[in-house]
């Protein structure tokens, strides 16, 4: 791959790149969630209601908890790699490639080895129903035992994000998806493994990805390059790296750990309800996916343009990019409203699941576009370096506010309606915290940065 002579996310239209670089992140992640979502439709359909249960509810929430944890600390990589990108420093562009690769290499070990022994000890502080904590544990470890090759693909493709290659991360990732599927339908229908063949179809599936962006990397022709002798830890971009991303760890850890109560408080109320709450979970990331796609466009193109030093057009990508996300996010609860029965049946036949789905469905989905104003202005704010305000106001608003509300309101009136009520209340107080901050952030940003740079 021949370097591009014009950087199109610091040069071209701003409305368009961001779609140009958008889209492939949605369907990257539409991928991920079929990818992930695999498992979860497989296993319900053709093994069972418990089996359902085992694969999401309390599962899902630990895997969150330790992979989002890792994801959000080595985002610290891709600002800093998307900075240098945007300056052509390649020096310490590949130095800071290394070195997120070997963090992603040694996170994975570490996080894997963690996951494998405290899988039980945490199902059972979960309250996880007994019928399903056996097999749940046999589907974690198998789950944690592949975990260094989702790490690596992670962070191997923000790394290719990070200099504007948004495609091969997303054909890498079409094919482990197919890989997946063929794998949970010979695993799981075919040879009849039941909950333990999905988790070594999704194992197999992330090995074969983080294969594939590794010799992406590797091949590279531009000014970043990938070479296996040269992994190692460089000690100040280490440091830079965990300074930037460690405050997006512990947001991250932080919305897992209040998920975790919130699924605790789930799983009292029955099977039936944490098969809903795990069905809805999978539609319910359609929305995250698109979010998650806004957020990582408009992080890429603050970084690099902060990096050439083109603040006018970081002011004028923010404006764009919400009005985008806000467009989207009611366009999205609209469909989910509508068609979200339909959407409940790919899961499971079970009458009494699909009406508590839908029950759910209503009250979260119309409030999605609170959540806008939080995803795409911290993302901006990590963007310019800013990470440790926005981490401070969303564990703030988001987390310990829900947490708050399950500990001390849930237990005068155990009901999903009340549990769930946590969601629009965190979303909608942090929303307003960040819009404030912003507005006065972003003035004091610009001027001082222009007038440092003698731009008018």
């Amino acid at each position: 791959m021949k370097a591009s002579t014009t950087n199109q996310i610091t040069e071209g239209t701003i409305w368009k790149q961001l779609l140009f670089f958008f889209f492939p992140i949605l369907l990257g992640t539409l991928f991920q969630q079929l990818y992930n979502t695999a498992d979860t439709l497989i296993v319900g359909r053709y093994v069972g209601t418990p089996a359902l249960a085992a694969v999401g509810g309390s599962t899902g929430q630990i895997i969150n908890l330790i992979v989002l944890f890792f994801v959000g600390l080595s985002s610290g990589s891709t600002v800093i790699i998307a900075q240098y990108y945007g300056a052509r420093d390649q020096h310490h562009l590949n130095d800071a490639l290394h070195t997120a690769i070997a963090l992603s290499i040694v996170g994975g070990i570490i996080f894997g080895i963690l996951g494998f022994i405290f899988t039980p000890w945490i199902l059972r502080m979960m309250g996880t129903p007994t019928n399903i904590i056996e097999i749940s544990t046999i589907y974690l470890r198998i789950y944690f035992s592949g975990l260094i090759f989702l790490f690596i693909y992670n962070v191997g493709s923000s790394i290719l994000r990070a200099v504007g290659d948004s495609k091969r991360p997303l054909y890498f990732l079409i094919f482990s998806c197919f890989l997946n599927i063929f794998l949970d339908i010979l695993f799981v229908v075919v040879f009849e493994m039941g909950v333990p063949g999905a988790g070594y179809a999704t194992v197999t599936a992330q090995a074969i990805s983080a294969v594939l962006v590794l010799i992406a990397l590797k091949k590279s022709g531009d000014i970043y390059q990938l070479h296996f002798q040269r992994i190692r830890f460089h000690k100040l971009l280490l440091l830079s790296i965990i300074t930037i991303g460690l405050p997006a760890g512990l947001q991250s850890l932080m919305f897992s750990l209040s998920n975790i109560i919130i699924q605790t408080a789930m799983n009292s109320l029955g099977t039936t309800t944490v098969a809903a709450h795990t069905a809805f979970a999978k539609i319910d990331a359609l929305y995250w996916m698109v979010s998650g796609a806004f957020s990582v466009s408009i992080m890429t193109f603050i970084g690099q343009n902060y990096g050439a030093k083109k603040y006018d057009r970081m002011k004028k990508s923010v404006k764009v990019c919400l009005l985008m996300d806000i467009f989207v996010s009611i366009a999205m609860s609209c469909i989910m409203i509508t068609g979200g029965s339909y959407l409940l049946r790919l899961f499971t036949t079970d009458t009494a699941v699909i009406a508590i789905g839908m029950r759910i469905i209503h009250m979260i989905c119309p409030c999605y576009i609170l959540f806008v104003f939080i995803e795409i202005l911290s993302s901006t704010l990590r963007g310019m370096g800013n990470v440790m305000i926005p981490m401070l106001m969303t564990c703030g608003g988001v987390c310990i506010l829900r947490i708050i509300w399950i500990l001390f309101i849930i237990p005068n009136d155990l009901s999903i309606t009340n549990i769930l009520a946590s969601y629009p209340i965190s979303w909608g107080s942090t929303a307003i915290l960040f819009i404030i901050y912003f507005y006065f952030f972003q003035k004091k940003f610009f001027r001082q940065h222009c007038a440092e740079d003698g731009i008018s």
